[in-house]
């Protein structure tokens, strides 16, 4: 099945999508945090099909989300494990968790709790913070160019800013 690309659009989000936007890719990096490492096992807990399977582990290791390593206890036996730019994912993960808890949880109980290992007390949900630490929302902040930003992008934020923040076009 054809699949749009959005390596072409100058967005993070889009190319993050285009790397992890599939759903068997963020639940196999969501096992790999639950310390899944062995095909089968990722097979048993997703209940994927093996070629399904195959094709995403290949696909997360090119893009550098997964490294294989031998498996020390099981010989010509590979795991799986995330890499730098895998963990990185983790926050992502528990925001989709705490915003899935908040709104999908059957009768608004979730099925699972996360508790600071060191202090043993719940975890603050992800929030998009200020620097003096207040949540902010959307309509909050502003967009700004950024050092990849094109005349594209410029006119993007420009016409963002002003539908969500009410700001006036800049003239000249």
């Amino acid at each position: 099945m054809y699949r749009k690309r959005f390596d072409g659009m100058n967005c993070s989000i889009a190319r993050a999508l285009d790397e992890v936007g599939e759903w068997w890719s963020l639940l196999i990096v969501r096992e790999c945090t639950q310390g899944t490492t062995r095909f089968d096992e990722f097979q048993s807990e997703l209940g994927i099909a093996r070629n399904v399977l195959t094709a995403r582990l290949e696909r997360l290791i090119e893009l550098d989300i997964l490294e294989r390593y031998p498996l020390a206890e099981r010989a010509n036996t590979f795991g799986y494990r995330l890499t730098e730019k895998g963990n990185e994912l983790y926050p992502v993960l528990v925001a989709l968790m705490q915003w899935g808890d908040r709104w999908l949880a059957p009768n608004g109980k979730p099925p699972v709790a996360l508790v600071d290992q060191a202090s043993g007390q719940p975890v603050k949900s992800i929030a998009v913070q200020g620097k003096s630490g207040r949540s902010l929302s959307f309509r909050d902040v502003r967009f700004a160019p950024g050092p990849g930003a094109t005349t594209r992008t410029q006119s993007v934020i420009e016409n963002r800013n002003r539908r969500v923040l009410g700001e006036e076009k800049k003239k000249g």
